[in-house]
């Protein structure tokens, strides 16, 4: 017989269908329908008002759909809720850390409030995992964003939640900043973490994303990998183009090399 706990590791990681919310006279989620492999990051584009963060937030518990089902882990967010909770970790779109404590007292604290055993040691790991270890003892106010973003989300990960929800975890950040949460986000998932990813970034979700879906005006549009929906598209033409360097390629050598004068 399946226990509760394993009947969850049997299912998908998310599962959403027939999911609709409104807001007054405004219908912002119209019958969407989505399912999310367990480890897997899942990219979920949208421009602003296209629902995306309503939908995070149904499936995060902070909000009742009007009608459809949903599940996480394993529970469904209507019923199970405090299962739903226990499961999951949500970051918002701007890091909520406190300034005035080092990155290790951040993660100690998180730690600590949810009664786990050996919070100095629980922080210390993660300040390894996600190269924070010689910043952890400096107050975060002196931290770059990308180093803030890394410690939120990290902070995200204390207790182990099997799903975590990033909601536009890039927002405000530089391409510098952005790129070492790329790199994090895809730690999560080869560690065996399933993400939902939240994003008006199309780079972000075709560097990052198993499967990607667009949300448009309150539906999904379109579901799949980078390549089945490349294939949506007319065949590229073939021709001979010398390649440019990239402002991306342009911006992190010049940062690379300037870093790197700086160390010798």
């Amino acid at each position: 017989m399946l226990t509760r706990m394993s009947m969850a590791s049997t299912a998908g990681a998310i599962r959403v269908e027939g999911l609709e919310k409104s807001f007054k006279d405004l219908k912002v989620l119209r019958g969407v329908d989505i399912e999310v492999a367990r480890g897997s990051i899942f990219a979920l584009l949208g421009s602003n008002g296209a629902g995306k963060t309503t939908l995070v937030r149904i499936l995060s518990t902070l909000l009742r759909a009007d009608a459809g089902t949903a599940t996480v882990n394993g529970f469904d967010v209507a019923a199970q809720g405090a299962d739903v909770r226990e499961s999951i970790s949500l970051t918002g779109q701007f890091a909520a850390v406190d300034e005035i404590l080092t990155g290790r007292e951040n993660l100690v604290m998180v730690a600590k409030l949810r009664h786990l055993k050996d919070p100095g040691a629980i922080a210390d790991d993660l300040l390894r995992r996600f190269s924070l270890t010689e910043a952890g003892g400096r107050r975060v106010a002196t931290y770059s964003g990308g180093m803030r973003r890394r410690l939120d989300i990290s902070m995200s990960l204390i207790g182990n939640p099997p799903v975590i929800f990033l909601d536009e975890p890039t927002t405000g950040l530089d391409p510098e900043a952005r790129l070492e949460v790329w790199q994090a986000v895809k730690e999560l998932a080869a560690g065996g973490t399933t993400v939902l990813l939240t994003t008006q970034h199309l780079e972000e979700a075709e560097h990052l994303a198993d499967r990607i879906a667009i949300l448009h005006e309150g539906r999904i549009i379109v579901n799949g990998t980078l390549a089945e929906l490349k294939q949506l598209l007319p065949p590229a033409k073939v021709e001979y183009v010398e390649r440019q360097p990239t402002l991306e390629d342009v911006f992190l050598t010049l940062v690379g090399a300037r870093k790197n004068g700086e160390n010798q």
